[in-house]
């Protein structure tokens, strides 16, 4: 598996989503950084694409988060323990955002990367998140009734309409 940072050959602006992951990630009281983190720092995020191919399908940071907290709710229902959700008290924020990348995470950027064959931007991250088949924000997405099929097709015609990305 690679390694990833500020020598991986990230673009300048995966650099920062992978950095507003951390700070996510340290709001969350998360001891490694998501793909859902990842995913909200790409929602509060800089790169209009990936903010407007979001929008058209009515996500923003805000009911991202929100459809992470029903996931959260969901999850543990499924063990039957949700009513404790309301009892839980909030996350801890850390002092120091994390340093490690999750698996998700990762996995999220090899994705990504495996579709762009020039400089990967957030718009390719995105698209490396939404890809994924399990885990947290799959979860979080159909919750919200999100259809990811139709998310992906908006990602890929935007990424082809956008100069300099590929798909």
């Amino acid at each position: 598996m690679r390694t990833f940072g500020k020598t991986a050959g990230f673009g300048k602006f995966v650099e920062a989503t992978v950095e507003g992951g951390r700070a996510e990630a340290r709001e969350s009281g998360s001891a490694t950084v998501e793909a859902e983190h990842l995913l909200l720092a790409i929602a509060a995020g800089q790169d209009k694409t990936s903010r407007d191919v979001l929008g058209a399908v009515g996500l923003d940071h805000d009911s991202l988060v929100s459809a992470l907290e029903a996931e959260f709710v969901h999850s543990l229902r499924a063990v039957g323990i949700g009513d404790l959700a309301q009892e839980l008290p909030p996350p801890t924020r850390s002092v120091e955002p994390p340093a490690n990348l999750s698996a998700s995470a990762k996995l999220a950027i090899e994705r990504a990367t495996s579709v762009s064959a020039n400089r990967l931007q957030p718009a390719h991250l995105l698209l490396g998140i939404v890809r994924a088949q399990v885990g947290t924000v799959p979860r979080a997405l159909e919750l919200a009734g999100i259809d990811r099929g139709a998310l992906e097709s908006r990602l890929l015609d935007a990424l082809t309409e956008e100069p300099g990305h590929d798909r």
